[in-house]
């Protein structure tokens, strides 16, 4: 017997252990075109939040009684599937279960002598090409202009931040804790950081950190953290919506600036930005973030939590800021 996590009740507001319950299950025989997987390694991602309310959104909610979903790294152990052989590496999203039967369609094979396992759920997987495609298709980057990021020290921040550098900007992190402002200013060399729980002034601190104002805001959070960046962007400012993880777990929408008429006065762009509307883009993706990652100019770290029934605690501790990169859960 395997076991499984499944969604057990809807949240309401912050998650709670009681929302999720393990589960023995029995697999079946495989059919063609399908592979036995043994996986590896889970990701833990804000989204997952969403998907667990009963309501419409750009991807489709989690079933009350069937398993979690997410981004995962695991190994063929039987296939049925041409072009996959037993002792491959795949990435795909999965359930949350010990033993995994998928179509072949969605999977793909990754390469462990590129780079580690982990880096397919981060650096060349979803949160990186967040970073990439986001900067790209919607940040417009230009040398010597200076863009902040919240959520600085996240998995997506931390890829963003360094892709900036690259492209010559100045770079503000904004974070929660001194760790996290460490590894921002002396890890990936960012040119500030911030950490807005011990910061008295955020608006002040911000100002300080952007004597010419904010060309480019990268928004992973959402909430008064935006409020204060959002008031000192400059005209042709680009705001990018990638996350917005301070509202994720709120039951009713707080009520904030209205921001129109400043976007309309700096002549602003504020666009939101969904990774599945890049999929074909993919191949292109990784393989530029591959190369940075080859040559050194790309780091990345993970907080990671060990064994398949600590999923739900490591979940949990996403939402309470105690990852510093990527949160993935080990097998």
């Amino acid at each position: 017997m395997k076991r499984q996590i499944i969604l057990k009740s809807r949240p309401v507001g912050l998650t709670v252990p009681e929302n999720f319950e393990i589960r023995e299950i029995t697999l079946p025989e495989l059919s063609n075109g399908q592979v036995r997987l043994t996986p590896h390694t889970f990701s833990v991602d804000p989204y997952l939040r969403g998907r667990m309310n009963d309501g419409p959104s750009y991807i489709a909610p989690f079933q009350v009684g069937e398993p979690i979903v997410g981004g995962g790294i695991a190994r063929v152990t039987e296939s049925l599937a041409e072009g996959f052989k037993v002792g491959e590496y795949v990435s795909g999203y999965m359930p949350w279960q010990e033993e995994i039967i998928l179509d072949s369609a969605g999977l793909n094979i990754v390469n462990e002598s590129i780079a580690p396992l982990s880096y397919y759920l981060g650096v060349l997987g979803m949160p990186g090409l967040t970073a990439y495609f986001s900067l790209l298709g919607i940040g417009n980057l230009k040398k010597g202009e200076t863009i902040v990021i919240s959520g600085a020290a996240g998995a997506v921040g931390i890829v963003a931040g360094q892709l900036a550098k690259i492209a010559g900007c100045r770079v503000v992190g904004i974070t929660g804790g001194d760790d996290k402002v460490n590894y921002l200013l002396n890890e990936i060399n960012l040119d500030v950081a911030i950490n807005y729980k011990t910061c008295r002034d955020l608006s002040t601190a911000v100002e300080a950190a952007c004597p010419s104002g904010v060309d480019v805001y990268f928004d992973n959070v959402g909430g008064e953290i935006s409020d204060v960046v959002i008031n000192k962007i400059n005209k042709f400012a680009r705001i990018i919506i990638c996350g917005q993880i301070s509202l994720y777990n709120v039951t009713s929408p707080p009520a904030g600036p209205r921001i129109q008429g400043l976007l309309l006065k700096r002549s602003a762009l504020m666009q939101g930005f969904l990774i599945n509307n890049y999929t074909s883009k993919f191949t292109e993706g990784v393989q530029a973030l591959s190369l940075l990652v080859k040559n050194g100019e790309l780091k990345y770290t993970n907080t990671t939590y060990f064994g398949f029934e600590k999923l739900p605690e490591a979940f949990l501790a996403l939402f309470e800021g105690k990852n510093l990169g990527k949160l993935i859960v080990e097998l």
